[in-house]
C-alpha cells in the first residue's frame, strides 16, 4: 500500500510541475536570449540552455526543433517587443509628429539600455547567420522604418510643404534616422553616462531641425 501511495503522490507532484507549452517556450526563450548574447550563436550550446531552463535537451528540440529554430524564436520575440515599444510610445505621446517621433526614439534607446542581451542578439549576431534569420531582422527593421516614415510624412504634411517634399523624401529621412539610431546604440555602450533621453534629444536636433530647415527652403549646396 505504501508503495502504491508513494507512486500516486509522485504522479500528483509531476502533474503539479507540468508547465503549459506556451509558458515553457517563453522560459526557454528567456534563457536562450541570455546565452546567445553571452556566448554568440555558434558557441552557445543547447545543452547549456536546457540545463539553465531546468529541462532536458530533447524537450528544447521538441518545442523549437533546432538551435536555429530557438535563435529565430528569440529574435522574433525580442524584435516584436522592440517594435511594440516604439509604436506604443509614439501612439501614447499624441500631439505633433515630432513629439511622437521623440517619444518613439526615446523608448527605443531605453529598450536598448534596459535589455542589452536582446539588442546584442538583434543587432550584432543576427546579420551573420542564415537567410531565415536575416529575413526576420529585415521584417522588424521594415516595421520600425514604416513607423518613422509615417511620422515624417505627417511632419511634412503639417508643415504645408507637401508639394516640395514627398514620400521618397520621407523614406530617405526615415532610413537615415533609423540607421543613425542603430549606430548610436554602439556609441551608447561606450558612453554609459549618456541617458536614452539625452541621446534622443541630440538625434532629434540633428535630424528633425535639419528637415525643418529644408522645409523652410534652406538647402545646402557645394
Amino acid at each position: 500500500m505504501t508503495g502504491t501511495s508513494g507512486a500516486a503522490q509522485g504522479r500528483t507532484a509531476a502533474r503539479r510541475k507540468r508547465v503549459p507549452r506556451q509558458v515553457r517556450e517563453q522560459q526557454i526563450i528567456d534563457v536562450g536570449v541570455r546565452v546567445f548574447a553571452k556566448r554568440g550563436y555558434h558557441a552557445a550550446s543547447v545543452d547549456e540552455i536546457a540545463e539553465l531552463a531546468g529541462i532536458s535537451k530533447p524537450m528544447v528540440y521538441l518545442y523549437l526543433e533546432s538551435k536555429e529554430g530557438l535563435f529565430l524564436a528569440c529574435l522574433k520575440r525580442e524584435a516584436g517587443r522592440l517594435v511594440a515599444t516604439f509604436q506604443e510610445a509614439a501612439l501614447g505621446a499624441g500631439g505633433a509628429p515630432e513629439l511622437r517621433l521623440h517619444a518613439g526614439l526615446s523608448a527605443f534607446f531605453a529598450f536598448v539600455a534596459e535589455h542589452r542581451d536582446s539588442w546584442v542578439v538583434l543587432h550584432r549576431q543576427a546579420s551573420e547567420l542564415s537567410e531565415a534569420i536575416a529575413a526576420a531582422v529585415a521584417d522588424a527593421r521594415r516595421a520600425v522604418m514604416a513607423e518613422v516614415a509615417g511620422l515624417i510624412r505627417d511632419g511634412i504634411s503639417d508643415s504645408g510643404r507637401g508639394s516640395q517634399l514627398g514620400d521618397e523624401d520621407a523614406d530617405f529621412v526615415a532610413h537615415a534616422l533609423v540607421g543613425a539610431a542603430d549606430s548610436l546604440t554602439d556609441w551608447m555602450e561606450r558612453h554609459p553616462d549618456q541617458s536614452p533621453e539625452g541621446i534622443t534629444l541630440r538625434l532629434m536636433n540633428m535630424v528633425w531641425v535639419g528637415m525643418r530647415d529644408v522645409l523652410d527652403g534652406e538647402v545646402w549646396a557645394p
